[in-house]
């Protein structure tokens, strides 16, 4: 894995050298029988190799530095190119990871990549998984990205509101509230099941630094929110005694219904 294929991930030729390269380095991880077991489960028509996650994050890291490549520019070039020619879903989740490194972090260059894997990406795995950098965006950027944010909350596409709503979860204490609260109130009410789970995923994360914050919130919008997304909020913060005098002691009481996802 030396300067020939790599001169072809950048832009030249020989980029489909470079993801039969990282293939070749997945297919040692593959589990017998996971590849058709992961793709019904995600209920995709793209193919698994049947690699674990953890897997490929590990073997993307080696691969990578196999490569040589250090700077945010070579690993922009390296991910658009993999995700563009990925043929199996963990080509995409190799694509994210080459993007988690440190050196990646908070540079808006990395918007239109992100951007694509919300759109062609389109499903919950990949959706959750761009939540931590457009996080680590908003502290680098958070005018720009902010208002990026205010607007995806607003869009058509649901993948995008969704990701308006989670990409604060890893931010705690640094959450800005008034960003949350716009892109919440902007989708309140909403039926779709990820976009009630995404609100309610949001509150309850939030909910670990700030518990009285989500609490008001919910108290002042209950009445419009779904009951999966009072549910979710509330999950952690819902008993009578956090509740008391607030008139949450029976938002609890709601039947639970079976997750679509494994992670949120």
């Amino acid at each position: 894995m030396r300067a020939g294929p790599w001169q072809g991930a950048t832009g030249g030729t020989g980029g489909t050298e470079v993801l039969d390269l990282l293939t070749a380095a997945l297919l040692p991880s593959v589990l017998a029988g996971r590849s058709a077991s992961a793709q019904a489960y995600m209920k995709t028509t793209q193919p698994f190799l049947g690699v674990p996650v953890p897997h490929v994050r590990r073997v993307t890291r080696n691969f990578v530095r196999q490569l040589g490549i250090s700077t945010a520019a070579d690993r922009l070039k390296l991910a658009t190119r993999i995700w563009s020619e990925a043929t199996h879903r963990e080509h995409w989740y190799a694509a994210q990871e080459i993007c988690a490194a440190a050196t990646c972090r908070g540079h808006l260059e990395f918007l239109p990549l992100y951007e694509r894997m919300i759109t062609e990406g389109a499903w919950w795995d990949i959706v959750d998984g761009c939540s931590r950098p457009y996080g680590q965006l908003l502290l680098a950027h958070p005018k720009e990205t902010g208002a990026l944010m205010q607007a995806w909350s607003r869009e058509t596409n649901m993948w995008k509101r969704r990701q308006s709503m989670i990409c604060q979860l890893h931010l705690g204490p640094d959450t800005d509230t008034g960003l949350l609260a716009a892109v919440l109130l902007a989708n309140l009410g909403d039926r779709e099941f990820f976009i009630g789970k995404a609100m309610g995923w949001a509150l309850r994360q939030y909910g670990k630094s700030d518990p009285q914050w989500v609490l008001s919130w919910v108290r002042a919008h209950r009445e419009a929110m779904t009951p999966l997304s009072v549910r979710e909020a509330l999950r952690h913060l819902g008993s009578p005694a956090a509740a008391q005098g607030s008139g949450f002691h029976a938002l609890r009481e709601s039947p639970s219904i079976p997750d679509a996802s494994a992670r949120q």
